[in-house]
C-alpha cells in the first residue's frame, strides 16, 4: 500500500510516492520545470494564482504514476504540506474569488499592528500566542477594508492547503494548526479567536469547519480522482503548514526535539509543551500538527533571512558559480576553528524578526590584510551563520524549548560538517541528518489515517538516519569566537 504527499511551495508544487509499511520513497517529482508564476500588483505585494496549485500538484501525480506504475487503487491517502500564512478567499461555488495573498506579501503588516494594540498585547499574544502581524486574519481585515465587494462575495477564508484539500474532496474544511498560524485560534479557550475576529469586525462564519490536522479530512470526488489519476473514495488524511510540516517530517513531535533547514533563510522550529510566547515577538509560536488543549504541543518557530544566501554570495565573490560547495567545505576547512580573529555578520537579506526587525546589514569584521584569505572568507561565512542560529536558538530556550536533538535533511547548509559542528559544539546538541523531504512527511502522516501506521512516530520512525553530529572539541575556541561575535552584534543593535 502506498501514499503520497504534497508540498505546495510559493516556486514549485513537490510529491512524493511513499510505500507506507516501510517508508521507502518510490518517487519524488516537481512541477512546474520553471518556477511558478507570482504577481507583484504594488511594492510589497505578492500574489498567486490557487488554481495553478491545483493543476501542479496533478501534474505531479500523473508524473509519479507514470514514473513507477503503481495501480491507482494501491494509493491510500493523501497528505498536504502547504506555504504558510496565505489567504484565499472562494465563494458559495468554491470558486476562488481573487489571487492568494500568500505568506511574503506585506501589505497588511499596519493592519495587523492596529489590532494588536486595540486587542491588547498582554491579552492577544497570552490567547494566541502572537501578534496578528502580517499573518492571515490581517490579510484578511484588509480584504475587507480594501476590496468590500470581494470580502462579501466570499463565502470561505482559506489557507493554501485548505484549498488544495477543497479541489480535492468538495468539503471547506481547515485545521486547529492553519487557524493558530493565522492567528485565528484562541489556546486559552481551545477555539476560534474570537477576541481577534471581533477586534477585526470580521465574519467567523467565513472560517471553514475543522477537522484533525492527522486524520481523515475528506475523500478524493470522482471529479478530482479522474482529474488526477487517482481511484475515488482515496482519503485526504493529513495538512500542515511547511514549517510544522517538515518538522513533522523530522519526526519532531516532543518537548526537547528541534528540526532546522538552512536554505536561502534558516527556519529553526522546537516543540514545547508549554503555551509558550514571546513577549518581543523575535520567533513566532504555533500549535504543531499533534497539539491538543489537553496535551499542548507548541512550535516555537525561528526564521533567520541571512543563511544559505550569503553562503551563495561568497561563493559568487571568491570562485563564481563554477565553484561547489564541496570545495567551499574544503577552502573552510583550511582554516582553524575561530576563523584567526575574522567574523561575520550575515544579516543582509532585510530586516531580522529576531532581532526586532531591524536591519542590521551584513558586516565582515576584524579583517586583516596579512592574515586572511578567501578561505577565511568562506569559514567567517559559515560561521557567521552558524553564530546566528545559535543566538535564535537561545531565545527558543528561554521559551522553554530544550536544544537536546536537532533533526535536519540531508540538504541545503547542513551539508556542510563546519557549519553542523559549530552549531553542535555550541548549543550541546546532537545534529541528526535524515534522508527526507516536506512532501515525503507528508505522504508518511496521511498513512495514520487509514491505519497504514499506529500513529506519528511510528510513521515517520521508518526514515533512514544518515548520519549523527555530535558535539566534539575545540570548546574554548567556539565559545570565545562565538563571543567576539555576539559582542559586534549587540554594538551595532545599541
Amino acid at each position: 500500500m502506498y501514499t503520497i504527499g504534497y508540498d505546495i511551495g510559493s516556486s514549485s508544487v513537490k510529491a512524493a510516492l511513499v510505500e507506507a509499511a516501510t517508508g521507502k520513497v518510490l518517487a519524488r517529482v516537481s512541477a512546474p520545470a520553471t518556477e511558478m508564476d507570482m504577481a507583484a500588483p504594488a511594492p510589497g505585494y505578492a500574489e498567486q494564482d490557487p488554481n495553478d496549485w491545483y493543476r501542479y500538484a496533478r501534474e505531479a501525480t500523473h508524473a509519479i504514476l507514470e514514473k513507477t506504475q503503481v495501480a491507482a487503487d494501491a494509493i491510500k491517502a493523501i497528505g498536504i504540506g502547504y506555504q504558510m500564512h496565505g489567504l484565499v478567499l472562494v465563494d458559495a461555488d468554491h470558486q476562488v474569488v481573487r489571487p492568494s495573498i500568500i505568506w511574503c506579501d506585506g501589505r497588511a503588516v499596519a493592519t495587523g499592528e492596529t489590532a494588536f494594540n486595540a486587542i491588547g498585547a498582554e491579552a492577544c499574544l497570552g490567547h494566541c500566542l502572537n501578534s496578528p502581524g502580517n499573518f492571515t486574519a490581517a490579510k484578511l481585515k484588509w480584504v475587507a477594508e480594501n476590496e468590500a465587494d470581494n470580502y462579501a462575495r466570499a463565502r470561505y477564508a482559506m489557507l493554501p492547503g485548505d484549498y488544495l484539500a477543497l479541489r480535492l474532496t468538495g468539503e471547506a474544511t481547515t485545521t486547529v494548526t492553519g487557524l493558530s498560524e493565522g492567528v485565528l485560534w484562541d489556546f486559552q479557550e481551545n477555539d476560534l479567536a474570537h477576541l481577534v475576529i471581533d477586534a477585526m469586525g470580521l465574519d467567523a462564519n467565513k472560517i471553514p469547519r475543522r477537522v484533525p490536522a492527522v486524520g481523515y479530512q475528506g475523500q478524493l470526488t470522482p471529479e478530482a480522482a479522474a482529474d488526477f489519476g487517482l481511484h475515488p473514495g482515496t482519503v485526504v488524511g493529513y495538512r500542515a503548514g511547511d514549517q510544522p510540516n517538515n518538522a513533522m517530517s523530522l519526526n519532531v513531535l516532543a518537548p526537547g526535539e528541534v528540526a532546522a533547514t538552512g536554505g536561502t533563510s534558516g527556519v529553526v522550529y522546537g516543540v514545547t509543551d508549554r503555551l509558550a510566547y514571546d513577549p518581543g515577538q523575535r520567533v513566532n509560536s504555533f500549535a504543531h500538527v499533534n497539539h491538543s488543549g489537553e496535551v499542548p504541543r507548541i512550535g516555537v518557530l525561528l526564521c533567520i533571512n541571512g543563511a544559505g544566501i550569503l553562503h551563495r554570495w561568497v561563493r559568487n565573490l571568491v570562485g563564481g558559480a563554477d565553484l561547489s560547495y564541496g570545495a567551499l567545505e574544503e577552502l573552510a576547512s583550511q582554516v582553524p576553528v575561530g576563523c584567526d580573529g575574522l567574523h561575520c555578520l550575515p544579516f543582509g537579506n532585510g530586516p531580522e524578526r529576531m532581532l526586532g526587525n531591524r536591519n542590521v546589514g551584513a558586516h565582515l569584521l576584524d579583517l586583516d590584510f596579512n592574515r586572511h584569505g578567501r578561505a577565511h572568507v568562506v569559514r567567517a561565512g559559515l560561521e557567521g551563520i552558524a553564530f546566528a542560529f545559535v543566538y535564535g536558538m537561545r531565545i527558543m530556550q528561554e521559551l522553554g524549548v530544550d536544544l537536546s536533538t536537532i533533526r535536519v535533511g540531508n540538504d541545503n547548509l547542513f551539508q556542510s560538517k563546519v557549519f553542523s559542528e559549530t552549531i553542535a559544539g555550541l548549543t550541546g546538541a546532537t545534529i541528526e541528518v535524515y534522508d527526507t523531504t516536506g512532501a515525503v512527511g507528508a505522504a508518511l502522516a496521511a498513512g495514520v489515517s487509514v491505519d497504514l501506521a499506529d500513529d506519528l512516530p511510528s510513521a515517520l520512525g521508518r526514515q533512514h538516519l544518515l548520519d549523527r553530529i555530535v558535539p566534539g572539541g575545540y570548546a574554548q575556541e567556539r565559545a570565545a569566537a562565538y563571543a567576539r561575535w555576539e559582542t559586534s552584534l549587540l554594538e551595532r543593535l545599541r
